[in-house]
């Protein structure tokens, strides 16, 4: 794989059209590979977008955010400003407001509030039957809030990982003029969008399960994002306090032997990934699939006289 090594470590005298392509096809690796600054995001607001359009949507309106950031980190690495990267370890703190925002959103996907604990959950209390709570979850979804994503995408662009390096530390500074700062980090975000636009289409359509009408196709699709942004919300958050409690989590890895960043080595952002997506996001799925069959098999709910 000399071609991947050439990538990750770019040789000198690079003409700023061959610095640009660079920038955009390690976008284009960034956004295909497991990374956990897009994927979680890119997976719980494309599958509650319920259809190919608004999937690819979410994936270009959180890309758009993170491309902004991007521009703005590549000029501060031309002017030499972005050393805190290398003095400090934001990967914390950048997990837990992520956290945060997600959590938020899955909340008011859920329950139509910004804010919401479910209190009641914890001390016990069961006032309804369980058929009548799940039927009033589903009756009371949220659309997807999509602009979400822009906020997302300018705070999960803080990330810093294998790839911002190169661009940021390496491919900036030889642009040759402060003009041209920014391209690295805009070709570096348009690489992103256009696979995470593609990944954004293909998770919007695993909520297409055979036998579930359009109706029920948006409901699965709703709860199945704002579970995966709330409880993958409060992992990120842990996951971040625990990274700033004892940094040391952080250079946790186990190496994969292969060189693509993000794929060569099970670390915490792996692991992340694997929680949120594979495990949460996908338990998601299965639970609303299950909740929504049982809820057609037994008809409507009936009142007392």
């Amino acid at each position: 794989m000399s071609w991947v090594n050439w990538l990750l470590n770019p040789p000198a005298g690079l003409s700023l059209g061959m610095i640009i392509l660079i920038s955009y096809v390690l976008g284009l690796l960034h956004g295909a590979t497991p990374d956990e600054h897009t994927w979680p995001i890119t997976f719980s607001y494309a599958v509650g977008s319920y259809s190919t359009r608004r999937g690819m949507k979410a994936g270009f309106l959180f890309s758009l955010g993170f491309t902004l950031q991007r521009a703005l980190l590549t000029t501060l690495g031309f002017l030499g400003l972005a050393y805190f990267y290398q003095k400090y370890n934001l990967d914390g703190p950048v997990y837990i407001v992520v956290g945060i925002v997600m959590a938020i959103a899955g909340s008011y996907v859920l329950k139509g509030k910004y804010v919401h604990l479910e209190f009641d959950r914890l001390l016990g209390s069961r006032t309804h039957s369980k058929e009548a709570e799940r039927r009033s979850i589903y009756d009371q979804l949220k659309d997807v809030p999509l602009r979400m994503t822009i906020v997302h995408g300018l705070i999960a662009g803080f990330g810093f990982g294998a790839y911002a390096t190169i661009i940021t530390f390496i491919l900036a500074p030889r642009v040759g003029s402060i003009l041209y700062a920014p391209l690295p980090g805009v070709m570096f975000g348009l690489g992103t969008m256009t696979m995470q636009i593609i990944f954004g289409a293909l998770f919007a359509n695993i909520a297409r399960l055979k036998g579930l009408g359009e109706g029920d196709i948006k409901k699965l699709g709703a709860a199945t994002a704002g579970r995966t942004l709330y409880y993958g919300g409060i992992a990120f958050v842990l996951i971040g306090a625990l990274v700033v409690a004892i940094p040391a989590i952080d250079s946790f890895a186990i190496s994969t032997g292969n060189p693509i960043p993000n794929l060569n080595a099970i670390d915490i952002g792996f692991l992340l990934v694997l929680i949120v997506v594979g495990g949460i996001g996908i338990a998601s799925i299965i639970k609303s699939y299950r909740d929504i069959r049982s809820l057609k098999s037994a008809g409507p709910t009936k009142t007392a006289a």
